[in-house]
């Protein structure tokens, strides 16, 4: 392996991953991870390296190498985001319709964030399920729209300082199918009122959360431990009845080509990407935040390394957990044939896409054609896997 110290010198952009190798056999010793973290933490220290192995790029004619390591391909993983990203956005292009888009974002209480924590699997379902109901049954009511809609939730659970925030972003088309089968365009701005929108969240999602300690679903820890008490776990759930939650709408979007590359920022985004961390020195962790409570001014986060971990770790989902999930409309079962229709009835041009092969989404992303030798041109290049990666010390491409 590599000296951490010297690889993090060697780079001009500081990783997720040197915090780990630096300090992540420590952060290990000290604390008790379940199989899910410690499979992430591994993944990220060693994607891009050695460890890994890789392939040779070798011009045919100059005989230049060109090394690159594998990816680990973990979704959160801050380095392997992009391509993954660029994969989705464009296999989403055939799924656009012909009408406005809005973006509605949908978050529980600062209250219960370390019940969803300490019940992630559960409660982020909750979410999921409250959200999809809420949105589906108010669009169904003729006084909003009066048709069956479809839309896509992505779930977050950071916000810009790291701590644990769990809401959902939602693209919703502006319009649905009504009982006629016809479609029913939404007014410019969002049809549903907010505050209706918000409360029916809210019963939705309290409900559900009854429903699953009733059921004996939820557990609680340390100072958690007082809600397996039915009458304090009710008492608890009362005082949120009389919160207002916040949901909210953002201004439509121009056109409908806008969407994809939109939500793309959102579905395969991770904790905190490479480009915010501006320094990893002396045990501790420097990286910018955007601080929304005032004014949406970038601001600098001083941590402890520990600490630093600590939050990083706390978005790593459960396993096998979908976070990027379709409804009605856009559901998985019969999606081709109901998105079909829904191009008919919206007068959305029929086109057929090719998905981009991953040399042409590389080109897109970087710039870079990776079958022309960088150094004299030629597209002479045949690769060779090694099955034992080299040593660090080669040139990464």
């Amino acid at each position: 392996m590599c000296n951490p110290a010297g690889a993090v010198a060697e780079r001009d952009m500081l990783e997720v991953q040197d915090i780990f190798l630096i300090y992540g056999d420590e952060y290990r010793k000290n604390h008790k991870l379940p199989a899910n973290v410690l499979q992430a933490m591994s993944a990220i220290e060693k994607c891009r390296t050695q460890a890994l192995g890789g392939h040779a790029d070798v011009c045919g004619d100059c005989g230049h190498v060109r090394v690159s390591y594998n990816s680990c391909r973990n979704r959160h993983c801050p380095k392997c985001q992009t391509l993954a990203r660029e994969r989705w956005v464009d296999g989403q292009k055939n799924n656009l319709l012909n009408v406005r888009y809005f973006h509605v974002v949908l978050t529980i209480p600062d209250t219960l964030n370390t019940i969803a924590f300490q019940n992630q699997d559960v409660v982020y379902n909750i979410l999921f399920k409250a959200a999809s109901e809420t949105l589906s049954e108010l669009c169904h009511d003729r006084k909003y729209l009066g048709a069956d809609i479809g839309f896509t939730a992505v779930l977050h659970t950071w916000g810009q300082n790291l701590m644990h925030h769990p809401h959902l972003h939602c693209i919703v088309p502006g319009g649905g199918i009504d009982e006629t089968g016809k479609w029913i365009n939404s007014r410019k701005k969002f049809f549903i009122p907010v505050k209706v929108l918000s409360r029916k969240f809210r019963g939705k999602f309290l409900y559900f959360l009854k429903k699953a300690f009733l059921n004996e679903k939820l557990n609680f820890f340390g100072e958690q431990s007082y809600l397996q008490d039915k009458n304090r776990f009710n008492d608890f759930l009362s005082k949120h009845y009389e919160k207002e939650w916040v949901v909210y709408c953002k201004p439509p979007f121009k056109d409908a080509s806008c969407v994809v590359e939109y939500l793309g920022r959102y579905t395969h985004r991770v904790a905190i990407s490479n480009s915010r961390i501006l320094s990893i020195d002396n045990g501790r962790v420097r990286f910018k935040w955007r601080d929304y409570k005032d004014n949406s001014k970038w601001k600098v986060m001083d941590l402890s390394a520990d600490e630093f971990i600590r939050r990083f770790l706390i978005h790593i989902l459960p396993a096998g957990f979908m976070k990027i999930r379709h409804y009605g409309l856009l559901g998985n079962r019969n999606r081709k044939t109901k998105i079909l229709i829904c191009k008919q009835l919206t007068n959305t041009a029929i086109l057929l896409h090719d998905r981009l092969s991953t040399d042409a989404l590389i080109m897109k992303v970087i710039g870079i054609d990776i079958n022309r030798c960088p150094y004299c041109g030629s597209i002479n290049i045949f690769r060779r896997n090694l099955s034992k990666a080299p040593p660090c010390t080669l040139k990464i491409s």
